[in-house]
């Protein structure tokens, strides 16, 4: 699941992602804005409340180990924050010094435009890692509480969506970025309990989803989509909405139904396989695949003279969408070669659990 949630969000990226070049430089927008009805796609294709609830799951696996060794809660956090921001900060830094040699040597005005456009995906990561920091306090909340910990989540996202739509204060909805997520990651601490209910279980838990999605947005309060879509009028990601609680409902649900066929499929050696190397590179693949995508788009500047999309894109530009993900693919793997290798065998011993808690094995 972690792996492809992190893949859906790469693919969508590569294949969706329309760029209309103004005076000011490059800017996004997605089909979903000049195609009726095909938001209904997000209910699906928006996975980041999974990669959220199965962080959760792995985290507290994680700790369950390193707390059967003596390790403290403190080192234990500090790991995964050093294991999960380093190279994220490294991505960073050699960006911020492409930004800046373009800017000055050619006088690029709309060049950090582009470094901010490579570098806004890795949003969800600066909040993973918030949500790793405050472990000792989900982990507490989860003692002490149980379930309660999960209404009271609930509640105060529902509290802050009335706050900001009703009363007009709209940055009051940014803190929902902690606790709509903080939602999902706590909510990945009942998984095994999820996974041992009985089946009609699962199904409540989707039909509870889908018909809360539904509701709500047909309310006229929240748009349909899970992403944002320009002329929409707000986004229902950024920052979350209650939405996404009911989003995050429908998707446990509808894995946890899918459950017996997956690992029906996933016993099998050349699958577990796949799986393997699916897991091994998902990460490495995440974080530089908006890299890839700006070389890729570079080099069809310089060959062919091509700069941005159609606005509406054309049965062209539709037909045209697996070829899309191939040339970002192309320039995306030598990259994750020279940077996101795996580690030497004393690291990769040494950070076992760091990549566990990733999801490498358990998800």
């Amino acid at each position: 699941m972690r792996a492809l949630s992190l893949i859906v969000v790469v693919v969508w990226h590569w294949a969706f992602t329309i760029l209309e070049w103004k005076p000011h430089g490059p800017e996004p927008t997605s089909p979903l804005g000049f195609t009726s009805g095909l938001w209904i796609l997000t209910w699906l294709l928006q996975v980041l409340p999974l990669f959220f609830y199965v962080g959760g799951h792995v985290h507290l696996l994680s700790w369950n180990r390193a707390k059967t060794r003596g390790v403290g809660i403190g080192s234990f956090v500090l790991r995964r924050i050093r294991a999960l921001a380093l190279p994220a900060l490294v991505l960073s830094g050699v960006w911020a010094v492409i930004g800046a040699v373009v800017t000055w040597a050619f006088g690029v005005d709309w060049m950090w435009r582009v470094v901010l456009l490579v570098l806004s995906p890795l949003w969800f990561l600066g909040v993973y890692l918030v949500l790793i920091a405050l472990l000792p306090v989900a982990l507490w909340l989860h003692n002490r509480y149980d379930v309660l910990a999960l209404i009271w989540l609930g509640g105060a996202a529902l509290v802050i969506d009335v706050v900001r739509f009703s009363y007009g204060v709209d940055r009051v909805g940014w803190l929902n970025m902690l606790i709509v997520w903080g939602l999902a990651h706590q909510a990945g601490f009942f998984y095994d309990r999820v996974v041992a209910l009985p089946r009609r279980y699962d199904k409540g838990l989707l039909w509870t989803g889908l018909f809360a999605l539904f509701g709500l947005v047909y309310s006229g309060i929240y748009p349909g989509s899970m992403v944002g879509v320009p002329g929409d009028k707000w986004s229902n990601m950024a920052p979350p909405t209650f939405v996404i609680v009911a989003l995050l409902l429908f998707q446990i649900g509808l894995v946890e139904v899918l459950r017996p066929s997956m690992e029906r499929v996933l016993v099998r050696p050349g699958w577990r396989r796949v799986n393997d190397f699916i897991n091994r590179y998902s990460l490495p693949l995440f974080l530089f695949h908006t890299t890839g995508m700006a070389i890729a788009l570079g080099l069809s500047w310089w060959w062919f003279g091509t700069m941005g999309t159609q606005i509406p894109p054309d049965l062209k530009w539709w037909l045209e969408r697996p070829i899309a993900i191939i040339g970002p693919l192309i320039c995306t793997a030598p990259v994750i070669y020279l940077f996101g290798r795996r580690r030497t065998p004393v690291r990769q011993k040494r950070d076992e659990d760091v990549s566990r808690s990733l999801g490498s094995e358990h998800a």
